[in-house]
């Protein structure tokens, strides 16, 4: 096996492709305190983009840091929304 057979099409080793690196990511994500959340991720060009919805700040916060750790160098979108389930602070009024 020689150099070129250990990269990728476009020259990056396969380990360091945008790939490889967001398959990592969703490894993580889903075996962590993290994996029940509705995250996607998909590279789209030479960015990569993150959408989804967690349950509150402190989940997208800690979504946010690890997607920054692991895919560190790359250009990263987001779109994560926040939906805090709390209770409502008053009475609906039904007509």
């Amino acid at each position: 096996m020689n150099a070129h057979d250990a990269e990728s099409a476009g020259g990056t080793p396969p380990a360091q492709s945008p790939e490889y690196r967001v398959a990592h990511l969703h490894d993580r994500l889903a075996s962590g305190e993290l994996g029940e959340l509705g995250v996607h991720i998909e590279v789209r060009g030479e960015s990569v983009l993150v959408t989804g919805t967690v349950p509150s700040a402190r989940c997208r916060e800690d979504v946010l840091s690890t997607v920054r750790e692991e895919l560190t160098g790359l250009e990263v979108h987001y779109d994560i929304m926040v939906t805090e389930a709390s209770s409502p602070d008053h009475a609906e009024e039904l007509s």
